[in-house]
């Protein structure tokens, strides 16, 4: 979502604002701007699309100034258009917001009786005008600001700059992250550790209902109710260097191409590789052998993460698994076991719709455990027990190492949990060991279908609709199949189980519709490739993705035959997402979208 930026200096800011920025694009956004205070009064300079069309007006119009905020906008309220770019301005304040202000037309209403109204289509205007009636009426900024955060409903974080301070920033989170962090002369905020790791790795995370008054000579926390708190100072382990593309043209190819090495990563933290058994260094508070049912629940790339892991751990573990959609659970309300066991599965870990869903879950005397990219992130610090990916930073929008990363660990969980309840012996979780341990070259091998694949993508590009099919576990590798396409070339395509062709998609097959089938040879492969003589008698254009053994059951009507290496059906899945990930991606390139920040799309998604 928006990414948000602050600094205290003792030089001009705005230049360190825009690179700051530049290290938050990986949230996506379509407009940028950025404010000072040049001899105590406001100053702005905002930009409709990149972060270059900013600071090529900045080129022209430089800012001058030792304060600033600066803010990359996801349009949720009103286009994303300069008008509406952040940062928002009275004559009093600036203001720059990430989430939603639910009740912002309440705000304006009341506002408008006093003759206070908005320039803009958007909702946090209504934030800047309120407290700049509250300075009219003669309150400070920082006791308009309390005024204001009582008045407020959604979620959100903002950082607010006033006209005559030029050493004071004022930041409140309810809902979307904040951190602040802490230099020799210099105050510094952001969203994330990444927007602030060129200046310091000193930072102080505020939990939601805190407000902090920022100065050169450091932060006074409140929380909710005003008192004040300490929170933890700690050191973020997140590079100062500039995360680049390397020889790549695009972040997403680099991250499709890391894949080997950031499973191993992965690997390296939960598997015992020369013992040949899974060895968890986390602390667990739940046993596996004692749970009835485990709880998983995330969004995106991240659920089909989860569905994928329901048959291992129905498999190999005899565990029952609900997964659900975040977004769908929190509204549910399910009942669930008092002790029982949910994990939550999150890139980021600020996904709006997942913490509230952990949130519940915790509620409901559960324990909670989460799969993470970012420990350090919400999510993280709210859950019993933190599982890492560890596979650095992702970029790109559009997932790929963070989800095969994802379904490494939860393999890895998979056997420890099968051993804890007595149902994998030595033997068979040695077995599934080695299985993991040969995943890096497996992908790397997966790799190598790249030029093949680069070939078809050309004709699915002049594709309008596109149909994915899989069995068992196959099922959510066609779904993220279906998403990655959907996502990056704005084709539209779907993920079916390949039993239920006949019971509606099958009336979508044309001689010109693609149809993506991926079936790696296993118990299922037989009923699959039935399916797909469905669709070939039919005129389909058929794409199996397979490896070498199912390459020689595939029979008539199959347009290309994509070969992945032959591996254990438990790891299968992770391979067969090599392919999907390179289809998808070389078709959006054939078709010129932005690959790496797709339309309308956010990284991390911190509101509903």
């Amino acid at each position: 979502m928006c990414g948000i930026v602050g600094i205290i200096g003792v030089e001009p800011v705005a230049p360190r604002l825009v690179d700051a920025l530049k290290r938050l694009e990986y949230r996506g956004y379509d407009s940028a701007g950025v404010a000072t205070l040049e001899h105590g009064s406001i100053a702005r300079r905002r930009a409709e699309g990149k972060l270059g069309n900013l600071a090529s007006k900045l080129g022209m119009e430089p800012l001058a100034g030792n304060i600033g905020i600066g803010h990359t906008r996801w349009a949720t309220h009103g286009a994303p258009t300069e008008g509406n770019a952040h940062p928002h301005a009275t004559d009093k304040v600036a203001i720059v917001h990430n989430g939603i202000i639910e009740n912002f037309r309440e705000l304006l209403a009341d506002l408008a009786t006093d003759g206070y109204l908005p320039k803009t289509q958007t909702d946090t205007e209504s934030v800047a005008l309120w407290v700049t009636r509250e300075i009219d009426r003669g309150l400070d900024p920082e006791m308009a600001v309390a005024v204001t955060l009582r008045k407020l409903r959604g979620a959100f974080a903002l950082a607010f700059m006033f006209k005559g301070h030029d050493r004071l920033l004022i930041a409140a989170r309810h809902g979307a992250p904040l951190a602040v962090g802490y230099g020799e002369t210099e105050m510094y905020l952001g969203s994330d550790a990444m927007a602030l790791a060129p200046f310091t790795s000193r930072l102080s995370y505020l939990l939601d209902g805190d407000w902090a008054v920022i100065t050169p000579q450091g932060v006074t926390i409140r929380d909710g109710s005003d008192a004040i708190v300490r929170r933890e100072t700690m050191l973020s382990q997140v590079s100062a260097l500039m995360v680049d593309k390397g020889n790549h043209r695009h972040f997403m190819a680099k991250e499709i191409y890391e894949q080997p090495e950031t499973i191993s990563h992965t690997l390296s933290h939960y598997v015992d590789m020369g013992a040949e058994k899974v060895a968890l260094r986390e602390t667990l508070p739940f046993d596996f052998a004692g749970l009835g049912r485990l709880t998983i629940s995330a969004c995106g790339t991240a659920y089909y993460a989860g569905l994928i892991a329901k048959y291992w751990f129905e498999r190999y573990a005899r565990l029952p698994v609900d997964v659900d959609v975040a977004s769908e659970f929190r509204y549910r309300e399910p009942p669930v076991d008092k002790g029982g066991l949910a994990l939550f599965i999150s890139q980021s870990g600020e996904t709006a719709d997942t913490l509230a869903a952990l949130r519940y879950c915790a509620g409901q005397g559960q324990h909670v455990v989460s799969l993470l990219n970012v420990p350090e992130s919400t999510i993280g610090r709210e859950s019993a027990v933190v599982f890492p990916t560890l596979c650095g930073p992702e970029i790109g929008v559009a997932s790929t190492k963070a989800l095969t990363a994802q379904l490494t660990a939860l393999a890895s969980l998979v056997v420890a949990a099968g051993v804890a309840r007595g149902v994998l012996s030595a033997s068979q979780e040695a077995e599934l060991v080695r299985s993991l341990t040969a995943l890096p070259a497996a992908v790397s091998a997966a790799l190598g279908t790249e030029t093949q694949i680069e070939k078809i993508a050309k004709g699915l590009s002049k594709a309008k609709d596109v149909l994915y099919l899989g069995r068992g576990q196959m099922f959510p590798v066609a779904m993220e199949g279906a998403l990655k396409l959907k996502e990056i070339s704005y084709i539209h395509a779907e993920g079916y189980p390949a039993g239920e062709l006949k019971h509606g998609p099958i009336a979508l097959v044309d001689e010109v519709m693609p149809v993506i089938v991926v079936a790696p040879s296993d118990e299922l492969m037989e009923k699959t490739l039935s399916n797909m003589q469905e669709v070939a008698a039919r005129g389909g254009q058929i794409i199996l993705v397979t490896d070498e053994e199912g390459a020689g059951h595939i029979g008539h009507g199959v347009a290309e035959t994509i070969v992945i290496p032959k591996v254990s059906s438990f790891v299968a899945p992770i391979v067969a997402l090599i392919p999907v990930q390179l289809l998808a991606y070389h078709t959006a390139v054939f078709m010129g979208t932005d690959v790496d920040q797709p339309r309308n799309l956010a990284k991390s998604v911190t509101v509903e």
